[in-house]
């Protein structure tokens, strides 16, 4: 058992085991009295004071720890703050934030806050009530505007380009040292809006997200709920040092681009003992579209991602489609996967460019339930704006290698059992002039469902119709299988279909 994360009023901790997200259920005792029971690998515990020294014991491990201190506990009652989910509370809030001394903590107690846009400072620590619950409000007429750029300073985002969006629930601009912490509840409230209806088209500006920092570091979101987000629920953007831990984020299943978890441009990234189930993808790393990249030169690097998961979205852990300044040095290990599209999800196109590339990805003893295609590399992938230029995203000719090429490095999955796959064990699709590196499976099962149903495992111009086919391949480098069992595909364990390499 380790500490995690420990602020003045909670402290996470892992169990340290090679288990996927849950355990044999135990009991944990806070100075020798029980606090709970659970059988989750991540935990986290709330209701603590400050400075206080404890003793806590799970099974036949003992931790003692001192929480950290605080300056200043401000009930929000005391900034007449009326919590009915009727009247905005976002000014009051606002004023307990902006007079809150150094190291402060804001408590959200009992109660329902009808907000708007909230903005954070350094130092703070919002604590989050098991009762509580900020409601945000439904007409986009309601919040800020963020301008792409004023002065060539970039404040608003969408989809990787500087572009004016409405500010989000929770934002922290250009600020440090945050804990956002409790077991309560921040509902998007998005589906009783308008911020599904033609999605696609902007309106105004474009749809905010729940949570969203920029230039900022050494944040901590632990153990809330977020439900119904306007977009990507919780997007920090170049944004560094973060722990997502024993989050729940639950968005419908038929809302469009929702979402969970998208580090953009971020380095240092924690996403442990979380639930997710949305209605796009779970995690979605990102890095920019090529002109951001270019301007920038920020890749998303080094995320441990960990006794997650992921049920139901299209994808459960995804690269892009914004990825032009590289990610790299990517764990995911000990995750649940349940029913998403797909497990390992890569989506580039041409025009992405490789400022950066993608590298050093490791996928670690992993359990993927009724995924329909476990692993995918698509670099054709056709959705978005292409400007005009479609045949030159899907078409698998060969096309001058340029700046413009996106570039996919080496892949190693390892210690993974896939059952229940439907459409196939893996889709790599690389370009003519750009292959995908390497690509190396030990110790992976592939179990197929008997009854599946045909269907599309990659999103691409020109699809293809499968069922239960092996790992599918164009325009890959080395495939190395060690240890790899397949369980009722139809036809050859690897395809490989040769590309058209003309130069």
């Amino acid at each position: 058992m380790k500490i995690l994360n420990l602020t003045s009023r909670s402290i996470s901790l892992d169990l340290d085991n090679n288990d996927i997200y849950e355990t044999k259920e135990y009991e944990i005792y806070l100075n020798k009295k029980l606090y709970k029971k659970d059988n989750k690998n991540i935990i986290s515990i709330f209701d603590l004071l400050p400075n206080t020294s404890y003793e806590l014991k799970i099974n036949d491990d003992i931790i003692d720890f001192k929480t950290l201190d605080e300056s200043l506990f401000i009930d929000l009652k005391e900034f007449n703050c009326i919590a009915d989910g009727i009247h905005d509370d976002t000014a009051k809030i606002q004023a307990a934030i902006m007079t809150a001394p150094m190291n402060s903590t804001i408590y959200f107690g009992k109660g329902t806050y009808l907000v708007s846009s909230l903005y954070l400072k350094s130092n703070l620590t919002l604590y989050i009530d098991k009762d509580a619950k900020i409601l945000a409000k439904p007409n986009r007429l309601d919040y800020p505007t963020h301008p792409g750029k004023i002065d060539n300073y970039n404040i608003g985002i969408w989809e990787g380009i500087e572009q004016t969006n409405f500010a989000s629930i929770i934002n922290i601009y250009d600020q440090e040292n945050i804990n956002i912490i409790g077991e309560g509840i921040i509902d998007g409230n998005a589906l009783n809006g308008d911020w599904y209806i033609n999605h696609r088209i902007k309106n105004i500006a474009w749809r905010g997200h729940i949570f969203f920092s920029k230039d900022s570091r050494n944040i901590n979101i632990i153990g809330l709920n977020f439900y119904d987000s306007p977009s990507w629920t919780i997007h920090p953007y170049m944004t560094d040092n973060i722990d997502i831990i024993n989050v729940t984020i639950k968005n419908k299943i038929s809302m469009p681009t929702t979402d969970g978890i998208d580090p953009d441009c971020c380095d240092n990234i924690r996403i442990l003992g979380t639930y997710i189930s949305v209605g796009d993808d779970c995690i979605a790393i990102k890095s920019g579209s090529y002109d951001l990249a270019l301007k920038y030169k920020i890749p998303c690097s080094n995320l441990l991602i960990e006794n997650n998961h992921f049920e139901s979205g299209h994808g459960g852990v995804v690269f892009g489609s914004e990825l032009s300044a590289g990610i790299n040095n990517v764990t995911v290990k000990n995750c649940l996967f349940t029913s998403t599209d797909r497990g390992l999800r890569i989506k580039t196109r041409r025009g992405r460019g490789h400022v950066g590339i993608i590298d050093n990805v490791i996928f670690e003893n992993n359990l993927m339930n009724k995924v329909k295609t476990p692993f995918v590399i698509n670099m054709y992938y056709n959705m978005g704006n292409k400007g005009g230029h479609e045949e030159y995203v899907w078409s698998t000719k060969y096309h001058e290698f340029d700046d413009l090429t996106p570039v996919i490095g080496s892949f190693k999955f390892k210690n993974i059992i896939c059952n229940d796959i439907e459409y196939a064990a893996g889709v790599f699709l690389g370009l003519p002039e750009s292959k995908i590196k390497d690509i190396e499976f030990e110790n992976v099962t592939f179990n197929y469902n008997r009854n599946a149903k045909e269907g599309y495992p990659v999103m691409i111009e020109h699809n293809i119709l499968m069922k239960r086919i092996g790992i599918y391949t164009l325009n890959c480098g080395n495939i190395l299988l060690e240890n790899v069992i397949f369980n009722g595909n139809i036809g050859e364990n690897i395809i490989e279909i040769e590309g058209d390499n003309n130069e």
